[in-house]
């Protein structure tokens, strides 16, 4: 097991820095876990192999989930101190796991060097959502994989204004940035990935139908065809 982390990068102001919205998140995503969040990132990571980078990696709950086929992720996580949860987490992951600073839309890595990419929770809170997606088709191998799962728009027309109100008003601020009313599906697709088969569904799955309850999860690739097209 290897754990690395930037210690240089921590004298650099944070890009992200919502400290009481981290706490929040700790404390509600693990006790979450086991209230099916644990079979979803189960399902979101199935599969995958190779070397993985995971955007937002948050408190680091899905580094327990990764099959022993991942040779290796690569976790980006701008906020300090979600990031010190993920280096904790790191410690108990079962494969090397480099927790680093970094923001989606600039991230610090090579172009083509990854095999996969883990989109989980982070689509609503990036600031400019069409560079992060060019990000992440940039240092995806040509066929390399994406998988999602995030939440944003649905129910129906009411809750659409709903979500579009909050996202106008009070929820950015006191959700860390989150935006209740994107479409990842749609993004993705306008930037430029071929979809693969997706699920959308309500979190927690037998529960009231809140703003922030549709989801989507699914998988996504980088064409094959688009060999060159990342620089870096």
């Amino acid at each position: 097991m290897q754990v690395r982390s930037s210690r240089s990068a921590q004298a650099v102001r944070d890009p992200v820095h919502h400290p009481v919205f981290a706490r929040w998140y700790a404390r509600c995503s693990a006790a979450a876990e086991s209230r099916g969040m644990a079979d979803v990132r189960r399902r979101l990571l199935g599969g995958l192999s190779g070397r993985v980078i995971e955007i937002g990696a948050g408190n680091g709950l899905n580094f327990a989930h990764y099959p022993g086929a991942v040779s290796e992720v690569v976790a980006m996580e701008p906020e300090r101190a979600l990031r010190a949860l993920a280096v904790e987490a790191a410690l108990r992951a079962e494969m090397p796991v480099d927790v680093a600073p970094g923001v989606a839309e600039a991230l610090p890595v090579k172009s083509e060097a990854f095999d996969a990419a883990v989109l989980s929770l982070v689509l609503c809170s990036v600031r400019d959502v069409p560079r992060a997606l060019a990000e992440v088709r940039r240092v995806l191998r040509p066929g390399g994989e994406v998988r999602f799962f995030e939440h944003g728009a649905g129910g129906g027309r009411v809750m659409h204004a709903t979500q579009r109100a909050l996202d106008r008003t009070l929820w950015p601020p006191l959700a860390g940035g989150c935006h209740l009313s994107r479409d990842a599906v749609a993004a993705l697709r306008e930037a430029g990935f071929e979809l693969g088969p997706y699920r959308r569904m309500t979190i927690p799955e037998n529960g009231p139908a809140l703003p922030q309850s549709f989801c989507v999860i699914g998988t996504a690739w980088r064409p094959s065809s688009d060999a060159g097209a990342g620089g870096g």
